[in-house]
Order: C-alpha cells, then structure tokens, then sequence
C-alpha cells in the first residue's frame, strides 16, 4: 500500500480511520478558535486578520496533505476538484454558522469593510482559476505559469487584507450594535473562557501548534480515508473529490466557525472562510509540484470549470449580503444563508450529470 493509498484497508477500516480522524479534527478546530481569540485580544490584531492569516492557514492544512498526497500518487483530478470542492463548502459553512447564530442573519453583525475585502479577493482567486482552466496553463519546469500566478495572488491577497485591518468600522444600526455589547458583557460577566484568556501568549502559541499538528496529522488521514471510500464504493473521482474529501478537509473550518459563532467573533468567522480559500487555491501551485507530469489545470475541463463558477456565485452572495446588511431570516439563516444552500445543493446536481 502506498503512502496516499488506505483502499488496501478495505471499508471497514477506512470508515473507523475517517470517523476518528474526524472526531481529533473537531476537537482540535473547535480548541483553535479559543486560542486564537485569545491571541487576537493579546496582540491587538483584528479578528478578521486572524481569522484569515491564522485560523485560515492552519485549518488549510488538511488540504495541504490531500493535494500533495493526490500529486504524488498521479491524481491530478482528485487534486483539482478536492481544492475547488474545499473552496465551495467552506462558503456554505457561512450558512451553517449562521443556523448556528439563528436570531439574526450573520452578514448584518459585519462592521469592518477587512471581511469585504477579503470576499473580493477570493473572487478574483476563483476568477483567476476560472481562467486558467479555460485558456489553459504552460510548463515553468515543474510548474504552471497559472499556479505561479496563483501563488503570487495569495501573497498580494494577504498585504492587502493586513493593510485594510484598521480600518474603521462601518456605522450600523442600532439593533446590530448590540452584538459588540454582547461581547463586552461575556468578558465583564466572565462568559468568556477565562482559564484560555488568562494563559500566557506564550502558551496560547505552543497549544495553537499543537493544535496545528493535530489538524495536518488527522486531517490527512481523514482525506486519505475519505479517496479510499469513495474508491471502495465505485463512486467517480470528480463528485467524490468535490463532495466527499472536499468536505472531510473542511472539518476543521466547521469546528472553529462553530466555536467562532459561540464566541460572538464574526469577523473570525469570515476571516476563516475567505483566508482559506484564497490559500486553498494558491496550493494548485503545490499539487503541479508533486503531480508527474503536466500542469494539473492541464487536465481540468468544463467540470472544474463550472466548479469554480459555483464557488464564485456562492462567494457573491454573501458579498451581497455583507454590502445590504439586512437583518431578515428565513429558517433561523438570513435569506443570504438561503441562497447559499440552494445555489450549492444545485451546483452539487449540475456537477454530478456533467462528471465524465
């Protein structure tokens, strides 16, 4: 058996591999929140900063151990689609959080143009993406001209959203200003978890690593489990890569988003999302490194064509949601959330009839 392969396990085993491998992912993304919320109020750094340049590296590495393992072993297409199937489901993870708020639509809580921007970038990301698939990439050695590009993008994306963290906030409405008070009266109650506040920055870093370790380690093996299910049922590498392995790297983004939401940080929330998808997509750079062979996006068509479209969408609508600022729900989400869900469970359709 080799290094990325666990279909030699056999099911049973992939199946206990994936549900305890999942169980260390959530207990460790869930822990992440906490520390890095405490970093934020230690360093003075804003939440969407953190969210992004933090909480968004760690919970990607999962995705870093999925892409370079399915490099290695030749699967350029588990590759591809495990990446923009990431992209698509951390969006809709907004919508979970938002169930998960359930009293007011999550977008109307944003008072900071940082996650805004930030939703732009992903934008011109999966754009980016979008276009290398059409036109085609061209051999730089080992790599692709686009994933070069791709690579650069996610560094002047990152200068960008620093350079916008102080900025000051927008003016809200009175109703949404609660939810800064909200935050105030949790650490002036003690709501907040003190033993995590009260730990030295120090502390905060090393449990933040190992926190860290846990995802890379766990998350790798739920990847892995999830490509060895999906082989192991006859189900096709390309919904499978989008759905199934996508979401098993999104694990940990739903345990911090989660953890987020009940700490009152928004912006964290966003910051998770948006900062993850634009490092997601700069890893088809890591994915032509490992891959044998032609630039990946080489071998990408209208499935990961479309697939870049839907994250796209999805993207824009919260974008629309973060710009009007409506505070009106439907089923304890805001008609945004709404949106998401529908226009993701219609793309998910979409792929599975195009799939070669």
């Amino acid at each position: 058996m080799s290094l990325g392969d666990f279909s030699g396990l056999g099911l049973p085993a992939n199946l206990a591999i994936f549900a305890v491998a999942a169980s260390i992912v959530w207990i460790a993304g869930y822990k992440l929140a906490q520390y890095l919320d405490a970093i934020a109020d230690k360093t003075g750094l804003g939440e969407a900063f953190v969210g992004m340049l933090l909480m968004g590296t760690i919970t990607s590495l999962p995705e870093i151990a999925a892409v370079s393992t399915s490099g290695y072993i030749g699967n350029a297409a588990l590759a591809t689609n495990n990446l923009l199937g990431s992209v698509s489901i951390n969006v809709v993870l907004i919508a979970v959080a938002d169930a998960v708020l359930g009293r007011d639509a999550i977008t109307s809580t944003i008072g900071r143009p940082t996650t805004l921007m930030q939703g732009v970038l992903v934008v011109g990301a999966l754009a980016l993406t979008l276009c290398a698939v059409l036109v085609g990439d061209v051999s730089l050695g080992p790599v692709g001209a686009w994933s070069v590009a791709l690579v650069g993008y996610v560094v002047v994306a990152f200068w960008i959203s620093a350079g916008y963290g102080g900025r000051a906030p927008w003016r809200l409405k009175e109703r949404r200003d609660r939810h800064s008070t909200e935050r105030k009266e949790d650490r002036e109650n003690g709501e907040q978890d003190n033993e995590t506040a009260e730990r030295s920055l120090t502390t905060l870093m090393l449990l933040t690593a190992l926190c860290a370790a846990a995802i890379l380690v766990a998350g790798f093996c739920l990847a892995q489990s999830g490509d060895a299910v999906a082989k192991l049922t006859g189900l096709g590498s390309g919904i499978v890569g989008h759905v199934l392995v996508g979401f098993a790297t999104s694990l940990p983004e739903l345990s911090s988003i989660i953890s987020a939401v009940r700490l009152r940080r928004y912006e964290m929330v966003f910051g998770d999302v948006f900062g993850t998808n634009i490092l997601t997509l700069g890893l088809i750079f890591l994915a032509d490194l490992f891959y044998a062979g032609e630039p990946v996006l080489n071998q990408a068509g209208r499935f990961e064509a479309v697939a870049a479209t839907v994250g796209i969408i999805l993207t824009g609508i919260f974008l629309v949601g973060l710009l009007e600022r409506e505070n009106k729900t439907f089923l304890r989400m805001g008609y945004d959330a709404v949106a998401a869900l529908v226009t993701f469970v219609a793309g998910i359709v979409l792929l599975y009839f195009i799939q070669d």
